[in-house]
């Protein structure tokens, strides 16, 4: 156990959506939050994760106040998220968020938690402004849009903490009540270290325009190389498959669609270099840390975290432009695919993940301690205020009694 004592956690990525996620669904902040409850857990710390009907972890312990839950399955998953769906239409998944939410917030009032986690804020931020005792920790999974800067500023409180998984990802919103940067860990016992590697090129993820898969097919086609293509396609990037991306596979150009987390290492060890040819502000790129684990170089326009994750020139290549991709990917094997693998273990193994949630709940518990006292003095004053003046309008109704003429 880490720390002066352990702490009672509470944390929650969605109410509708189990843990582990459905085998055919990709949906990180679940992965990441198991693995960082459980570590916790392993830690001597006690944590409840807060999920529906079937959720269940290694060692912490899933309260799922007997919620069903809404998706079962990426199909179910796509389906709900449609624009036409009615629950979506009523609310109906930020309704199975609340429903937690709440349960975990009344209970840490209560004493039973130390602070509650959630790992999508949205979920708490109007639960957690009502609930101004409770330290609340959200980790930032996506980027931090105008939109989503906005509803932060509506909704603040002094009792809420964000933790960003880049540094880079804080561009938008350099203001907002940061307790650190923890970076994304993965467990470099799963994605095993190989010296060797076959002459293709590997691009894993989700198959939409600001990935740049596009961009990964010229990259593969300019080098002659083999570049075989693994993850779903959205039905809202249909469209950009059926263009930019159906139209060039080939015997060269593969399609594998979704593999599944626990298949897919055999593509990560034996690629010559992933391609990360980035078209957005990218705020982590776990599979660059998955990658590099397994000992194989990553090769990303420096957009987002790439910087921050891909040690230009040993680990990988940082370029800013298709053209400059190309010219790395015919240097890639000048890199030490050992010292891929070291980097990560290093910088981004679970450990260091766990480790860092615990320095950051550690700190807001210990900042919080001055202000919730006096929060809490406050507040019992306030309560005294009102008993004294009840106290004070009874005598003075008794007063007022006495001096009325009797019949």
């Amino acid at each position: 156990m880490r720390g002066d004592k352990p702490l009672r956690i509470a944390m929650m990525v969605r109410g509708y959506l189990p843990v582990p996620r459905p085998s055919d669904l990709i949906y990180a902040p679940i992965d990441l939050a198991a693995n960082i409850a459980d570590g916790l857990q392993q830690h001597g710390h006690r944590v409840d994760f807060y999920g529906p009907n079937g959720s269940e972890l290694e060692y912490a312990r899933v309260q799922t106040e007997h919620l069903r839950p809404l998706v079962t399955d990426a199909e179910e998953f796509q389906k709900l998220l449609g624009t036409s769906n009615e629950l979506v239409n009523h609310y109906v998944p930020s309704l199975w968020d609340t429903y937690l939410a709440e349960e975990m917030f009344l209970r840490a009032q209560a004493g039973e938690y130390d602070l509650v986690h959630f790992h999508h804020p949205e979920a708490a931020l109007p639960l957690a402004r009502r609930y101004r005792t409770v330290p609340v920790i959200y980790t930032l999974h996506d980027p931090v849009y105008g939109w989503y800067k906005e509803i932060f500023e509506l909704y603040s409180s002094p009792n809420q903490h964000f933790v960003s998984i880049s540094n880079n990802q804080r561009r938008e919103a350099p203001d907002l009540n940061y307790a650190a940067t923890v970076y994304n860990g993965v467990d470099t016992d799963d994605f095993r270290f190989s010296p060797e590697h076959e002459e293709y090129l590997l691009y894993t993820g989700r198959i939409v325009p600001e990935k740049g898969v596009k961009e990964a097919i010229q990259v593969a086609e300019a080098t002659d190389h083999r570049l075989l293509i693994i993850g779903p396609v959205p039905p809202s990037a249909q469209g950009y498959f059926d263009q930019y991306i159906k139209p060039y596979l080939n015997d060269k150009i593969l399609y594998l669609g979704f593999i599944e987390r626990d298949k897919i290492l055999p593509y990560y060890q034996k690629a010559k270099a992933l391609l990360l040819p980035l078209q957005w502000e990218e705020p982590f790129g776990l599979t660059a840390i998955e990658a590099m684990a397994c000992g194989t170089p990553a090769i990303a326009i420096s957009r987002g975290s790439m910087p921050e994750i891909i040690k230009n020139g040993k680990t990988g290549y940082l370029v800013k432009s298709v053209g400059e991709m190309i010219d790395a990917v015919r240097k890639v094997n000048k890199l030490n695919r050992r010292e891929c693998r070291e980097h990560v273990k290093a910088h981004f193994a679970l450990r260091q993940m766990v480790d860092g949630y615990e320095a950051v709940y550690q700190k807001v518990l210990v900042e919080r301690s001055p202000a919730l006292k006096i929060q809490r003095t406050l507040e019992k004053n306030v309560l005294k205020g009102i008993v004294k003046t009840k106290k004070s309008i009874s005598v003075t109704k008794k007063s007022v009694d006495k001096l009325r003429p009797r019949p």
